[in-house]
């Protein structure tokens, strides 16, 4: 006789909570960007909800704050916006590079030695991002040092390093060493036989590790707050600002770009880690 998880459950009964479940889960988690995007069509000057009319002014507003070419706003929000790409090009790049010899000799070497390796670099994800800020905030002003827009680029880096770590370590963690010796085996030296043969195997990871790493830094708020100066900020940060200095509905339309880019990248993810996309 079979005991079920719910009185008088049956097969249809089941099913129905689990949807009921699932369906509050995705309500809860993307609630928030629901009410941002029907805010951000707001036909009036303030944020309140719901909306009284609609309207796409304040997309209007944002196309019209990048293109313009002239205004100090335009021309702040471009230089964040850049600025922003450019510290997510450069995190993301040392970070790869950092990652893919890292993993791939956590996977060949000691387990003890990867298991603890793997914690070292977890730290940053378990630590409250505020206190980051700080701890990376007094280490810049202890050495005094100009060193323009790595202040932000190296908190960065130590932020993405466990998300780009462990996408390129479950890449490697599928790769045999059987294929590495057939390799060499056949002639290629150690190096050869990495270069052309794990590393093209690593690619779904290595992928997935630069889209999240691109992803996180260039959204990233608490540690930068921190860290930011006058002559080098980020999008985020001018986001902040103008929503404390007169919070209108066009911070939120620029939101719903960023939203709609970040989706857009992680259907991509997704996709890799599922081997059903390449962009090799």
């Amino acid at each position: 006789m079979r005991v079920g998880l719910f009185p008088n459950e049956g097969g249809g009964s089941y099913r129905f909570v689990i949807m009921a479940l699932a369906a509050i889960g995705v309500l809860i988690s993307s609630l928030p960007v629901i009410i941002v995007t029907i805010m951000s069509f707001s036909a009036s000057d303030n944020t309140g909800f719901p909306p009284q009319a609609l309207s796409l002014r304040w997309y209007q507003e944002v196309i019209a704050l990048f293109t313009q070419a002239d205004g100090s706003s335009a021309q702040s929000v471009v230089d964040a916006t850049l600025t922003s790409l450019l510290v997510a090009v450069i995190v993301m790049s040392i970070s790869t590079l950092v990652c893919i010899p890292l993993a791939y000799a956590l996977t060949r070497g000691d387990r003890r030695i990867r298991t603890g390796m793997e914690l070292l670099f977890t730290l940053p994800l378990v630590f409250p991002l505020v206190i980051l800020g700080i701890a990376f905030l007094l280490i810049a002003e202890s050495l005094r040092l100009d060193i323009g827009i790595w202040r932000i680029v190296i908190p960065h880096i130590a932020l993405v390093l466990p998300f780009v770590l462990r996408n390129c370590l479950g890449a490697m963690s599928g790769i045999h060493p059987e294929i590495e010796e057939a390799a060499i085996s056949l002639g290629a030296s150690p190096l050869r036989a990495i270069w052309d043969v794990v590393i093209p195997l690593m690619k779904a990871g290595i992928l997935a590790g630069l889209i999240f790493a691109l992803i996180i830094s260039f959204n990233e708020f608490t540690i930068t707050f921190f860290m930011y100066t006058i002559d080098v900020s980020t999008l985020p940060i001018w986001m902040y600002s103008r929503t404390v200095s007169s919070l209108d509905p066009s911070t939120l339309a620029l939101s719903v770009f960023i939203i709609f880019a970040d989706i857009v990248l992680i259907v991509l993810v997704d996709k890799l880690i599922a081997g059903r996309a390449s962009l090799f």
